[in-house]
């Protein structure tokens, strides 16, 4: 596919080596910032006001005092150059800023002037800066060309998380009315209407019936996808993405077909259509609460036993690591399920207990590898054993499957690479850094696909799954590539016979 930037050139996944540094590649590349009409819904300023300089170091000391780990990522590290070449944007852009160490001194410079005595006495001698205008800017660019993936910290000797530092920076510039538009105009969406797309409950009934038609004249099975049901056993919390476009959806009708297969009564609802919570991307809890009270007061409205998260890797993470202190306590529920549960475990639970049936065949032709979601694989888990988040997923996929290929070790599971995409960063103005960021994931899927003849991919995320459907192209290969792992399953399960 042509595009106005280069695309990376494929090395060999074996002999990966840091590129030769770039400075100042992607210093012009920035999202649009988020106009008064994104920004005040939040209750954030519209604009830059006069003295946001102060107001942004006092809100870097609030956050400094709440967050203990921030302040010890500031003072702790020692560059020892281990996180280097383990960002995807620094791999892809070659920009030095895109290292882990580079971009988090942005931060660090900005702190050791104001909060250290060193900075404030000899700034010049410890790298320390004042907040001003280029700095903010320069803030503004490369905190928004980190995905919080967080690969960095896996290999970092002190743990060092530099997507807190980021959702750090985030939420400072959104207090003083530097906010990203993308982001920004999507909260204040789930805030009055319920979900990412801004798609109103009239919308969503229709498209559900839709679906139900399509399900039905493809099976001949009346599998239904019921919304706003009062006393259903499970709510089923969805990107909204599922409601939208290929291969999402597809996945969504796998959510239904298994339901209706283990005979279990369900719900999707109005209120909580939405489970990706973009306060988390831009570092403010506040906003992280506000979205997640949604499926608190929609589950107690419906009156549901449990609630099951589908295919979004972020969603996941707010939900496993912060749903019970966002939005708990959740003691109206059913004690004997997990809170909240995936519907992956759901699914590999009916799997091992035959409660539905699959047949492999569903899937001829196909040979799959899988694509770890960051979100999943470093900051949740899955099942009631260390590892889930990497087992359950490829286990419903073998189960779905003729063939599963794993990609590079090093590019899989803790170690995945982000899709490039993530962390609040699938916008079209951000083109050139999606698609130079997926390049080390591309790389391990070209070596799977030379030496083992992989024809899809995988992926248990939303973005994910729209970041690929972008890039895929770029890199010669067809958008479809990447699939849903529901998708797989309901491609394979067989329905009425699973006595």
């Amino acid at each position: 596919m042509a595009a106005p930037f280069d695309t990376p050139e494929l090395g060999d996944v074996e002999e990966r080596r840091i590129p030769a540094l770039k400075p100042g590649a992607m210093a012009e590349s920035k999202p649009y910032v988020a106009a008064a009409v994104h920004q005040e819904p939040l209750g954030f300023p519209g604009v830059l006001e006069d003295g946001w300089e102060k107001k942004a170091i006092g809100h870097m000391g609030e956050l400094l005092s709440k967050y203990r780990s921030l302040q010890v990522f500031m003072d702790i590290c020692v560059k020892c150059g281990a996180c280097t070449d383990k960002c995807h944007y620094f791999l892809g852009t070659a920009d030095p800023k895109n290292m882990p160490v580079g971009r988090a001194d942005l931060f660090r410079s900005v702190y050791r002037r104001y909060f250290t005595p060193a900075g404030k006495i000899a700034p010049g001698l410890v790298g320390a800066r004042d907040l001003t205008r280029d700095v903010l800017d320069e803030w503004y660019n490369y905190f928004h060309q980190c995905s919080q993936c967080r690969r960095c910290s896996v290999y970092c000797p002190y743990g060092i998380d530099t997507a807190e530092i980021s959702m750090a920076a985030r939420d400072i510039m959104d207090s003083i009315g530097q906010g990203q538009k993308y982001c920004n105009e999507i909260i204040g969406k789930v805030h009055k209407i319920g979900n990412n797309l801004g798609l109103p409950a009239p919308a969503l009934l229709d498209t559900l019936e839709g679906l139900e038609e399509d399900i039905e004249a493809d099976t001949g099975v009346p599998v239904k996808l019921p919304i706003d049901v009062q006393g259903a056993e499970v709510l089923l919390v969805t990107p909204s993405a599922d409601f939208f476009a290929e291969p999402h959806v597809l996945g969504l009708i796998g959510y239904a077909k298994v339901f209706h297969a283990a005979g279990v009564s369900w719900t999707l609802s109005t209120k909580a259509s939405e489970a990706g919570n973009f306060g988390m991307f831009i570092g403010n809890y506040e906003q992280m609460r506000k979205i997640s009270m949604r499926v608190r007061e929609a589950a107690l409205e419906l009156g549901v036993k449990r609630i099951i998260f589908g295919e979004c890797g972020h969603a996941w993470r707010v939900a496993y690591s912060f749903l019970n202190t966002l939005a708990g306590p959740w003691d109206f529920l059913d004690p004997r399920y997990p809170v909240p549960q995936h519907i992956l475990e759901f699914t590999n639970d009916l799997i091992e207990r035959k409660g539905v049936k699959l047949d492999k065949s569903g899937n001829d032709g196909m040979v799959l590898t899988v694509h770890d979601s960051c979100n999943v694989a470093r900051g949740a888990r899955m099942g009631d054993r260390p590892g889930g988040q990497f087992t359950i997923p490829r286990a419903v996929i073998k189960a779905s499957v003729p063939k599963f290929v794993d990609m590079h070790p090093d590019t899989i599971c803790e170690k995945t690479f982000c899709c490039g995409g993530g962390g609040g960063l699938l916008t079209d103005e951000l083109l050139e850094l999606r698609v130079k960021g997926s390049a080390p994931r591309m790389e391990a899927l070209k070596a799977v696909v030379e030496q083992e003849g992989v024809t899809h991919m995988a992926a248990m995320c939303a973005i994910c799954k729209a970041q690929f459907t972008k890039v895929l192209p770029y890199f010669g290969h067809d958008r479809e590539m990447v699939v849903s792992v529901h998708q797989l399953v309901s491609n394979a399960i067989i329905l009425g016979d699973n006595d």
